[in-house]
């Protein structure tokens, strides 16, 4: 099965149970490289049906601050790309056959060289990629490179977008669109934004991808709610947070466990 393929399966087969898609994001190499393996096993273990590694970079543009303090420490750790890769093909060895998906910058992207890093993280045993900062127009080489290996290559969506620009984003994602909730970046938020059930609507006139939601969705409550206007449920900075307290990938399983039944529930 292909990357393509196990994505639009996922989502198929969860359509057909009415459920949504409780997809969590995780940077590699945090709380630590040697905990790293372990916090994504508990996600898995508590219910994700899609999971982003997420790639540490140092300008990370579209993250908040918990994100950008996780990422920061993981680089601090010698943490790279290639890591990213080798905790996939470490997840796939042991077992996880879900959906993984690289969230990661451009900049790493190119500096590791696109072609390779393209090719390494098909060998590795990725589905997809998510690079926020790569606009559906100036994405032709790395959309070119993600079809010759059946990759997935998601594109971004905001409240903000033009209908022209949510048909260009439709076009060129595979595998599902990702709908930024807020014109911001991600964390933790007290409530969902009021625009959020009219925004989902207006994107799927333009497409009939999956759509996921993400930035900003923090509670087992708030997953629920989005669950009941999207496909998909993207969790991270409070799954971050728990990653760096006290006895951390008992405390991100126990809150992917909530968001996980949330996001199955509705």
């Amino acid at each position: 099965m292909t990357g393509i393929q196990r994505i639009e399966q996922t989502f198929i087969r969860l359509a057909a149970r009415d459920q949504a898609a409780f997809m969590p994001y995780m940077p590699v190499g945090y709380p630590t490289p040697a905990l790293s393996p372990a916090i994504f096993h508990a996600l898995v273990d508590a219910g994700a049906d899609l999971i982003e590694i997420g790639v540490p970079f140092s300008d990370p543009l579209a993250d908040g601050p918990t994100i950008q303090a996780a990422t920061q420490q993981a680089l601090a750790q010698g943490v790279t790309p290639a890591d990213a890769f080798q905790l996939a093909a470490q997840l796939r060895a042991e077992g996880v056959s879900i959906p993984l998906i690289l969230m990661g910058y451009i900049n790493p992207i190119l500096a590791y060289g696109m072609a390779r890093y393209v090719a390494d993280a098909a060998a590795a045993g990725a589905d997809g990629f998510i690079a926020p900062d790569l606009p559906p127009d100036e994405a032709g080489e790395f959309e070119a490179l993600a079809r010759e290996h059946h990759l997935a290559l998601i594109h971004l969506a905001a409240p903000t977008s033009t209908p022209e620009r949510l048909e260009l984003a439709a076009a060129h994602s595979t595998g599902f669109l990702y709908l930024v909730s807020v014109a911001g970046v991600t964390g933790a938020r007290a409530k969902l934004p009021p625009h959020l059930a009219e925004f989902v609507a207006r994107v799927r006139a333009h497409t009939d991808l999956p759509l996921a939601v993400g930035f900003g969705i923090a509670t087992p409550e708030q997953a629920r709610q989005v669950a009941q206007l999207a496909d998909g449920v993207v969790v991270g900075s409070a799954l971050v947070k728990r990653a760096g307290a006290d006895s951390p990938v008992a405390a991100v399983r126990e809150l992917a466990a909530a968001l996980a039944d949330a996001a199955h529930t509705g």
